[in-house]
C-alpha cells in the first residue's frame, strides 16, 4: 500500500510549528507495512489543498491530510478536499449526533459548520476533541492538533496495511566515501535496500522483506567494515 501524506497550515511553513503528525504519521504507517512516498506541506488555502489532493489521490492507494479542519475563517481543508472530490460540503447529520449524543457538545455550543462534510464522506469522530475528521475515496482527513490526529488515525489505522518490513542498522567507524565498495557489494549479495547517513559515525540500514535475509546481510556486513570497540 502507498499512501502520500498532506499536512496542512501556514503556521508549518512559516516555521512557527514543528511539523510532528508528519514525522509520526510515517512512523506508524510504516510500522503497519505502509510505504509513505510523500510528505508535503500546504498552506491554508483551498485551491493549493484541492491540487495537490486531487494529484495524490490519483498516484497513491491512499492520502493521508492532516491540519486546518473546524469551522473557523482559517480552516479550509474539508473546502479544499471536496473540491479536489468535486464534491459539496454539506451537514452530516451522523457527525451532529454523535457530537451532541456521545461528544457531549449541545447544539447551540457548536458553531456553525463544524459538522459539515463532503457529500458522501464518512465520518471520523473526534475521540480528543471537537472538529470530526471524514474519509471519501481513498482520502483521509485529520484534525492538525496532534493529539486529536492520533487518536483519530487509530480509529482507522487497520485500513492500513502493507508486507511486513525488517531493518538492520550497521554503525562503521569510517568515512562514508570509503564504505562505497562494501555497499554496492550488499545490495548484490543480498535482496536488501541499503541506506547511509552519516554523523560521528556511519548508520548503515538494511531492509527487506524477509527476515533472515536483512539479519544475514547485517552480520556479512558488520564483518567487513571497521566499528567501535
Amino acid at each position: 500500500m502507498n499512501v502520500a501524506i498532506v499536512t496542512v497550515g501556514d503556521e508549518l511553513l512559516a516555521g512557527r510549528t514543528t511539523n510532528t503528525n508528519a514525522a509520526w504519521l510515517c512512523a506508524r504507517l510504516t510500522d503497519r507495512g505502509v510505504s509513505v512516498e510523500r510528505v508535503t506541506t500546504v498552506p491554508d488555502r483551498v485551491g493549493d489543498i484541492a491540487r495537490v489532493v486531487n494529484e495524490y489521490r490519483a498516484e497513491y492507494d491512499a492520502v493521508v491530510v492532516t491540519g486546518g479542519l473546524g469551522p473557523t475563517h482559517d480552516d479550509l481543508t474539508m473546502e479544499g478536499v471536496a473540491a479536489a472530490l468535486g464534491r459539496p460540503l454539506e451537514h452530516h447529520a451522523e457527525a451532529l449526533e454523535w457530537l451532541t449524543e456521545t461528544g457531549g457538545y449541545a447544539r447551540e455550543d457548536l458553531t456553525e459548520g463544524t459538522a459539515d462534510l463532503p457529500r458522501g464522506a464518512r465520518a471520523l469522530h473526534n475521540y480528543a476533541g471537537v472538529a470530526p475528521g471524514a474519509v471519501l475515496e481513498g482520502v483521509y482527513v485529520l484534525p492538525g492538533v496532534p493529539a486529536e490526529m492520533q487518536a483519530m488515525f487509530d480509529s482507522v489505522a487497520d485500513e492500513f496495511s502493507g508486507p511486513a518490513t525488517y531493518r538492520e542498522v550497521v554503525v562503521a567507524d569510517e568515512p562514508e566515501s570509503a564504505l562505497l565498495d562494501r555497499l554496492e557489494a550488499v545490495r548484490e549479495e543480498f535482496d536488501v535496500s541499503v541506506g547511509s547517513y552519516p554523523g560521528e559515525s556511519v548508520r548503515i540500514a538494511l531492509e527487506g522483506s524477509d527476515e533472515t535475509t536483512v539479519q544475514s546481510a547485517a552480520a556479512w556486513l558488520r564483518e567487513r567494515v571497521t566499528q567501535s570497540e
